[in-house]
């Protein structure tokens, strides 16, 4: 075929030409064959970004095939190392951290993505890539095997053709070897047509393992969507839980100095500024309508501490204020006690100046 093929394009001959409608055929059949070839790549792009890990996966999984090993290693999905590092520090800050117990719950949510990322990426591919892998193995291969088959005879038909015409007529080739080569031409050529419009009129299929797609990348943007939300939900209650605690104040302890002895129980200046709530006492109400000066409010409801850096109080008692420590704590005094408590069980009577 090759030096038929040379033969005639040395010698500038016409070979014969295949109708329009042949031809409209074989380009849409290029272009489909070429596309699957381009989205196949560019969706194994899609799921798994890092070509270097890829390809290293390629290899290590047909090292593993040749040493009879079943077990296949799994693309590293980002999302599952997110979440262990995430759950890492999150534990080394402890459950008394609201961050940690977040960072926690956020790096499981992660994990819990990537489960569903990898349950996606099997279906695309039994649904979506294998089916377009087993086309371009069968039916492609099937209609490239037709086509070649017939160049190879329109090559033949045509030598025979320009022979007999350069040839005397006493040494014409016999009339049945021309027609053997034109309707062998003519039987490849409707086998070629064949196959190329039995694989055009089964684009329903091609529908199909693009809805079969198309319904993954739903399935999991959906659950993505709704185990977010959950974390989202999680994450308001903790900030909610967090904005209701006092915060906590810490003394500032001086260094002993070893070479000062003189000084090494000194207090430091830092320290003498710094107020530090005093250790409540017995809870004592004699002084509840006493005159106060300064700024201060009025207990609306009992309140009992629930540790020594909080402030009880009874209904009716009157509170000297001492800063606003945020929007739901006011640090005071009463008699002769300090400590926090919720701004919502007092009424304030004379505002601490801004």
């Amino acid at each position: 075929m090759s030096k038929k093929f040379m033969s005639e394009k040395i010698g500038g001959a016409e070979g014969t030409k295949l109708d329009d409608e042949y031809v409209e055929i074989e380009k849409k059949v290029d272009t489909i064959s070429k596309l699957f070839e381009d989205v196949i790549a560019q969706t194994h792009e899609y799921l798994q970004p890092n070509p270097a890990y890829r390809a290293k996966l390629m290899t290590m999984n047909t090292l593993n095939k040749l040493q009879g090993k079943s077990k296949c290693t799994a693309y590293p999905q980002p999302e599952n190392q997110l979440g262990e590092c995430m759950i890492k520090y999150g534990r080394d800050l402890g459950p008394d951290s609201y961050y940690g117990q977040c960072l926690v719950e956020a790096g499981e949510t992660f994990k819990c993505l990537a489960n569903i990322k990898y349950t996606m990426e099997e279906h695309v591919k039994e649904n979506f890539l294998d089916p377009l892998h087993s086309v371009q193995t069968h039916e492609l291969k099937e209609i490239n095997y037709h086509r070649k088959k017939l160049e190879g005879r329109r090559l033949d038909f045509d030598c025979k053709k320009r022979k007999q015409d350069r040839s005397a007529n006493n040494s014409r080739l016999p009339e049945d070897e021309l027609k053997v080569a034109e309707e062998k031409f003519q039987e490849s050529k409707a086998l070629a047509e064949q196959a190329m419009i039995n694989f055009l009129n089964s684009e329903t299929d091609q529908v199909q393992s693009l809805l079969e797609f198309t319904t993954s990348q739903a399935d999991y943007h959906r659950q993505a969507a709704e185990i977010m939300e959950q974390l989202r939900k999680f994450l308001i209650d903790k900030k909610e839980e967090s904005m209701s605690k006092p915060r906590k104040l810490y003394e500032i302890k001086r260094v002993n100095d070893t070479l000062n002895h003189d000084i090494s129980g000194s207090r430091s200046p830092l320290n003498s500024t710094l107020n530090t709530p005093t250790k409540n006492g017995p809870s004592s109400h004699t002084t509840k309508n006493a005159p106060i000066l300064g700024p201060s409010c009025k207990a609306l409801f009992d309140f009992e501490a629930e540790n020594d850096s909080e402030l009880s109080f009874s209904e009716g008692d009157i509170i000297s204020l001492i800063l606003r420590v945020d929007e739901n704590w006011f640090e005071g005094e009463l008699n002769g006690r300090k400590g926090y408590f919720p701004v919502n069980y007092v009424e304030v009577i004379n505002p601490l100046s801004s």
